[in-house]
């Protein structure tokens, strides 16, 4: 498998792992013990969970990784930057959130995404985690770029958090989330350092 799907595979396990956290740390309702059948309800869900929330996190993903590649192939900067940002610009008018200040952090976000892609892009290794291992030699490099990605990632929240502010759920959610994600790369930096 070359490294661009094994980076595609890691990210998706990654949203799979995190939406599967978030939901198993909600508590069962009485209905899932009266109800028979409930469980099968609440599966379906959770696949359907899975699915929209693996696809609205791979998408800045995968447009970094595109800009990764665009990079490695020296196409022109002005060419992919370009496109990177009105596909975000496009993809944020499709979900209704586009402001021009979430529009500049998602592109700080895939900006940031698509330097770490281009690190594990020219790695060398079978798997995400000696991929990791290559592209950061050591913890505190790859702790450097979790801080800094977290915190691009913490902006775009806080702005769907504004945008959508009194939607009380969301922001649970988004903060489980965050716990979520925080809890998962620990895991990752501790596995492979």
């Amino acid at each position: 498998m070359d490294n661009y799907n094994i980076i595609v595979s890691a990210e998706e396990q990654f949203a799979r792992e995190v939406t599967l956290g978030v939901i198993v740390t909600r508590p069962l309702t009485v209905w899932h013990y009266i109800i028979p059948g409930m469980f099968v309800i609440d599966f379906l869900r959770r696949g359907s969970a899975i699915r929209q929330y693996t696809k609205h996190f791979m998408f800045p993903r995968k447009v970094a990784l595109d800009t990764a590649l665009a990079v490695t192939r020296k196409e022109d900067k002005d060419s992919w930057n370009t496109r990177m940002r009105e596909d975000i610009r496009l993809w944020l008018e499709s979900l209704n959130l586009y402001s021009s200040e979430f529009l500049q952090a998602h592109v700080a976000l895939v900006e940031l995404l698509a330097e770490h892609y281009l690190k594990l892009l020219q790695a060398n290794g079978d798997t995400i985690n000696l991929l990791i291992e290559y592209a950061y030699r050591n913890r505190d490099h790859f702790e450097q770029f979790v801080e800094t990605i977290t915190a691009a990632e913490n902006e775009v929240d806080r702005q769907v958090m504004e945008k959508l502010a009194g939607n009380e759920k969301v922001q649970e959610k988004i903060i489980a989330e965050q716990q979520q994600i925080a809890q998962r790369r620990r895991k990752i930096m501790d596995e492979i350092f």
